[in-house]
């Protein structure tokens, strides 16, 4: 049931990537758009994060462009075709791992051991993803273009690793394309480099995963809350070749993520005691659905997992922490922070 627009919560979303794992948050998602009690002013996504942010995006631009005076029924229709394209991009992931020709690289065992030792300039030479057909099958990037800037329409804040200067690209609005999120998703073991307007990307998780600046300086929103499928913790020492490349693998993917977190520890310690501008500095209240816990136990290895039994199992088990969530911490937005970011200040 949609929640009248009087009653309707501001939160940005931070969408983690991790390949199949992006199944979890897609339940999150539709757990956040069934209950309708929360707008999206911006919207962070890495690599599978940006798969998702892209689908929601879709839904809103639709919302939009149907009911671009009626507030209650844009937001109502916003949330019904946002989930409608999540569940499409999903179900066509799913579809694709039916078909032996149609299952990304990386959940070809062959292939997988190749890229160890081959480029994918020698073993992909064409370039082929079928991540992009179901993309562009997914979303109108048309219509997402006529509707950017209206209201309801969140901002879309996308990122990927320019490989020249091995720093974080934000790509939005004008720029955000087909490209730019295949970019976003592009492993560099796996596929050639997207190139963008003479410039070449790999995947945003090397560099933001997902990028938390773009919510803080380009939306009005205090309230982050980040979808996170990546473990930061994790209980056993990995011991096999294979293990300890999946861990140094984890690590990487979080490191600019939590610089940033510590980051807006920092602000929110200094303005508590005073000694920075609150006129100038946004006092972010963080959030989280820690799905990098709950993942843990499928291995890293399932990231690489499309078929739609086990996507259907992290839809349901990302719903249920999604419900969960929205149950505890409802009255908390707008009003107080809900992670704790550093143990040891």
């Amino acid at each position: 049931m949609t929640h009248p627009p009087a009653s309707v919560k501001c939160l940005n979303l931070a969408l983690q990537g991790g390949g199949s794992h992006g199944a979890f948050t897609w339940g999150v998602l539709d757990a956040l758009l069934e209950d309708g009690g929360f707008q999206f002013p911006g919207i962070s996504g890495t690599s599978a994060g940006a798969l998702n942010a892209v689908a929601v995006a879709q839904g809103f631009a639709q919302g939009a462009l149907e009911f671009p005076q009626d507030q209650a029924s844009r937001h109502g229709a916003s949330c019904a075709h946002a989930r409608a394209a999540l569940r499409k991009l999903w179900e066509g992931v799913g579809a694709m791992g039916a078909f032996t020709w149609g299952v990304p690289v990386a959940n070809n065992p062959l292939m997988g051991m190749m890229s160890q030792f081959l480029s994918p300039y020698q073993t992909n030479p064409l370039d082929i993803n079928p991540l992009r057909k179901l993309l562009q099958r997914t979303v109108d990037f048309e219509t997402l273009t006529q509707a950017w800037g209206r209201d309801g329409m969140p901002k879309l804040f996308v990122c990927a690793t320019n490989v020249r200067t091995g720093k974080g690209e934000i790509f939005t609005d004008a720029r955000l394309s087909a490209d730019a999120i295949m970019a976003s998703a592009c492993l560099p073991q796996l596929y050639k480099a997207v190139e963008i307007d003479g410039e070449r990307y790999w995947d945003g998780g090397f560099s933001g995963n997902p990028a938390l600046y773009p919510l803080i300086y380009r939306t009005e929103c205090t309230d982050m809350l980040l979808v996170q499928i990546n473990p930061v913790e994790h209980p056993d020492l990995p011991d096999t070749a294979n293990d300890i490349m999946e861990r140094i693998n984890e690590v990487t993917f979080n490191a600019g993520l939590l610089s940033e977190l510590r980051a807006i520890d920092f602000v929110r310690r200094m303005l508590a005691e005073g000694r920075l501008d609150a006129a100038r500095y946004k006092n972010v209240l963080m959030h989280r659905i820690d799905g990098g816990s709950a993942l843990s136990r499928f291995g890293a290895s399932s990231k690489s997992r499309v078929d739609m039994a086990f996507l259907l199992k992290l839809f349901e088990l990302g719903r249920k922490q999604g419900e969960q969530w929205v149950h505890d911490h409802r009255s908390d937005v707008g009003v107080r922070q809900t992670l704790q970011i550093v143990d040891n200040p």
